[in-house]
């Protein structure tokens, strides 16, 4: 079992500033991979340019560039050429497959925040001694830099990463352990239904009201992002004092806001998993569900358009995204994993349209957002907690179906 560990570093004025180059040139790598690749293909007879072709360069490049390229770690450089080779391989695949293909970009300096090393003790060098009060991490070209390590790692390291946001820096670690111990079965199954009025409703009655972060951060980053507004959009080197820090401002409620959403999803899975062996959840598309509304021409004025609610979508989309389904499942199945509980999702048509009772479907039967009422049977209850049972019911006759 692999378990990642993300710890704040506490790097010297040196040290950041090492740091910064080394991302600097790391992005400079980058992009000149992606620039041969491209140049190769447009004029070179539509020649493809492999990651072993341009990882076997990385040794005439380090000689030819010693004070910015050769100073660095030689493994940290292939992982940066792979990060390129699996973009390349991702849009290939989109292509395939008829989707938008999204050609790989050339990256900013600030776009490109992480630095790999594949493996501990090349390059880098993970030191946590047990009676050390100070825990830290070696990095070749950097030196040794104190970390804050607020948990133990457990198991052996295998790889290491560099991170930076915003003024931060942080290490992450990824360890191989063994699988831990399940707690104690607890005999209760759940459904889960996801929404907007309720973060969550589950098939027991029980809701998680929705913190909304965004909406409730949303006076002061319109504030901040104002203020950001009145400064002319240059060069990150050319940018005054007051720019600056109106730039970090913007940053830091955008970070506040999502570490509250992590931290609310953190402690939600975390609660649904000690309390349940079984739990099921709708398989939400939720790229799908927050697409912005196709424009409606007016046939009979040729260059207008008709009404089409973009307006009502766009808000409906950003509560979406504020909710953050998407980041609450895959913390879900992660630690339903490590605990050894059983996710499922199954599909979620229609689960808040059926009766729990008679099974009769039917639009009618859900008239506001929150009351449902059946129009065969007058069975009543609140439309999420409905929809609830049907994803557990659902999710019950897929286990038994698919036996692990």
């Amino acid at each position: 079992m692999i378990r990642a560990y993300k710890f704040l570093m506490r790097p010297t004025v040196g040290q950041q500033q090492a740091l910064t180059e080394m991302l600097r040139d790391h992005c400079s790598l980058y992009n000149g991979a992606l620039q041969e690749r491209r140049d190769a293909y447009r004029h070179v007879s539509r020649t493809s340019v492999t990651y072993g072709m341009q990882s076997a360069q990385l040794k005439d490049i380090r000689a030819f560039d010693p004070e910015r390229q050769g100073r660095w770690s030689f493994s940290s450089q292939q992982a940066t050429l792979r990060r390129l080779d699996k973009a390349f391989a991702a849009f290939f695949r989109r292509v395939k497959s008829g989707e938008t293909p999204g050609y790989p970009r050339f990256r900013g300096v600030t776009w490109f925040d992480t630095v790999e090393f594949p493996k501990d003790g090349d390059g880098c060098r993970w030191d946590s001694t047990p009676h050390d009060p100070v825990t830290r991490v070696r990095l070749q070209g950097v030196g040794h830099v104190k970390v804050n390590q607020h948990r133990a790692v457990v198991g052996r390291v295998k790889t290491v990463a560099v991170k930076r946001e915003g003024r931060k820096w942080f290490v992450v670690l990824s360890a191989e352990q063994e699988q831990p111990k399940p707690p104690p079965p607890t005999g209760s199954v759940v459904g889960i239904d996801l929404g907007i009025a309720n973060f969550l409703a589950d098939s027991n009655g029980g809701f998680v009201p929705n913190p909304r972060h965004s909406r409730t951060a949303a006076a002061k980053l319109e504030s901040a992002q104002q203020a950001l507004s009145r400064f002319p959009r240059v060069r990150r080197d050319k940018r005054t004092a007051n720019h600056q820090r109106a730039v970090e401002r913007v940053a830091s409620l955008h970070g506040k806001v999502r570490r509250q959403r992590l931290d609310h999803a953190h402690k939600t899975a975390l609660g649904l998993v000690r309390e349940h062996d079984f739990i099921a959840h709708e398989d939400l598309k939720i790229r799908n569900m927050s697409k912005a509304v196709a424009p409606k021409p007016d046939p009979g004025t040729p260059g207008r358009f008709l009404p089409n609610g973009a307006a009502a979508k766009a808000g409906l989309n950003r509560s979406i995204m504020d909710a953050g389904w998407g980041v609450f499942l895959a913390i879900l199945t992660s630690k339903a994993e490590s605990a050894g509980r059983e996710v499922i999702a199954v599909d979620p048509r229609n689960t808040s349209r059926t009766c729990p009772e008679c099974g009769h479907v039917s639009a009618q039967n859900r008239p506001t957002q929150e009351k449902f009422h059946c129009q065969s049977c007058g069975h009543t209850a609140h439309a999420d907690t409905v929809g609830a049972l049907n994803v557990l019911r659902a999710g019950l006759v897929r286990r038994e179906a698919n036996p692990a």
